[in-house]
């Protein structure tokens, strides 16, 4: 290498960043707005107004989709793309494929929102879309897989950072995942039957939702924690080495969660028993994960206290630590036998949901959108201040009266009189459920609020900015 050699300045392509980051945004709003109005239908259920395509059932799946596929997808995609041009020092490969990305997903986002209130559904959990949207899918994925490997491909460094590694995982997995559990024979238009029956479909479909759960809930937004937190944080990573433990343990472990789903179906007991079993496996990873990200702040504790962004990043690890200690122990089937189709297990995915994705995502986000558009920070800092208290206080008054009512309503469905009948019907149950259901709309009110002052500072900043592209060095061999 040639020391005094010219240096080619190349530029990182972040209008596709930019483009994601914003829509995260803007789908993070609308799929908490649907998710609020579906709880207080629960409380209220005169709320749907007697409209179809306002009842529960229909706009249930479409919240899923929208928090899930849109807000988290979008974040996923806008992060994942500046992670690996920074860390690779190469512009994305073929920006136009990555330009189709942004707008084929958009696409499938709105045909999501557009069929599921219609009654369109394959009736498959985080996989409700018809075989036509899931086409769609399959081709904007494989034109992000082409896009991100593509960028590593040429990478003018050597290594690949861990974050990218995550990422990688996330869309090879979901890849996976996608195509087997999507299988389906075409009845029409917008009307398909699964290519599996019975108890291979409740498998192969939980083997998919669970790994929705570990591959695209956890790998990707892991890649996020190990870049932005060191980032906000201004350490290196606490161990290297735990990063790359960390890294395989999980994606071995976690693709055979998913039977822990049917406990007490017609699914195989040794089949569950497996699922238990790499389930209860699964919290050393995790937590070994947890722990690298808390003790990067390792000598920057301080920075806490002054920087809510840092906040957002290090409470999600709390509340990913707590989910991946409360999944394994649900997973148990002595437990199960209580928690199984209770509010437990709805308070035990939003803290996951909204306290780990949620909240990693936002920081991230933070983090983004004022470099994006030429700032060195947020329009308003006590905005961010301010959205961190309005989600931490909304997620804890959501899932404790999800915790509440899920050991509540498992106590009265097992109570037993003397004689052998059953001391309460199920009707006392839902009954008692009631005041559980109202605290949790207030606090799905509070993370949605916290979410619309986001969705304000964004906009300010946007409004104050400009959009910037930022050149790297990139040396130029003799």
């Amino acid at each position: 290498m040639n020391q005094n050699s010219p240096q080619e300045s190349a530029l990182y392509n972040d209008t596709v960043v930019r483009q994601f980051s914003l829509m995260a945004v803007v789908w993070g709003v609308v799929g908490m707005l649907v998710g609020v109005f579906i709880a207080a239908q629960l409380a209220w259920p005169e709320l749907n107004f007697g409209i179809p395509w306002l009842s529960y059932g229909r706009l249930r799946p479409l919240h899923t989709n929208a928090v899930i596929f849109a807000f988290g997808g979008c974040a996923l995609f806008g992060t994942s793309y500046y992670v690996v041009q920074r860390t690779c020092h190469v512009r994305l490969f073929m920006g136009k494929l990555a330009a189709f990305t942004f707008w084929g997903w958009q696409a499938v986002i709105v045909a999501a929102a557009i069929s599921l209130p219609l009654g369109y559904t394959s009736g498959k959990e985080y996989a409700e879309l018809e075989w036509p949207i899931d086409i769609l899918i399959t081709l904007v994925w494989v034109s992000y897989a082409i896009v991100f490997f593509g960028t590593i491909g040429m990478r003018k460094v050597r290594h690949i950072y861990v974050a990218n590694w995550f990422y990688g995982a996330f869309i090879l997995a979901v890849a996976l995942l996608h195509l087997v559990n999507s299988a389906a024979i075409p009845a029409g238009f917008m009307k398909s039957y699964s290519a599996y029956a019975g108890v291979q479909d409740a498998m192969i479909q939980w083997w998919y939702g669970h790994n929705a759960v570990g591959f695209f809930l956890t790998a990707g937004f892991l890649g996020m924690m190990y870049y932005f937190i060191p980032k906000q944080a201004e350490r290196p990573v606490y161990s290297y080495r735990l990063s790359i433990v960390h890294f395989w343990a999980l994606i071995f472990t976690y693709m055979w969660a998913g039977p822990h789903h049917l406990h007490y179906t017609a699914l195989p007991d040794w089949t569950q028993s497996v699922g238990m079993v790499f389930s209860l496996i699964l919290l050393a990873p995790s937590w070994g994960g947890m722990i690298n990200g808390v003790m990067t702040l390792s000598g920057a504790w301080h920075k806490l206290r002054d920087d809510p962004v840092l906040r957002f990043l290090i409470v999600s690890l709390s509340f990913y630590g707590m989910s991946t200690f409360e999944g394994p122990m649900m997973s148990i089937k002595t437990v199960n036998a209580l928690s199984h189709y209770t509010d437990w297990t709805v308070g035990h995915v939003h803290s996951g949901a909204l306290g780990w994705v949620g909240l990693i995502s936002m920081g991230s986000l933070y983090y983004l959108i004022p470099r994006l558009f030429g700032q060195k920070k947020m329009y308003s800092v006590p905005a961010i201040e301010l959205h961190f208290w309005m989600a931490t206080i909304g997620i804890v008054l959501y899932i404790a009266a999800m915790w509440i009512a899920g050991v509540m309503q498992g106590l009265m469905w097992r109570g037993i009189n003397g004689d052998g009948t059953l001391t309460y019907t199920f009707v006392e149950s839902v009954k008692a459920t009631y005041p559980f259901y109202v605290i949790r709309v207030l606090g799905g009110l509070l993370y949605l609020g916290g979410m619309l002052v986001m969705a304000w500072n964004t906009w300010m900043t946007m409004a104050r900015g400009h959009s910037v592209r930022v050149p790297v060095a990139v040396p130029v061999a003799a």
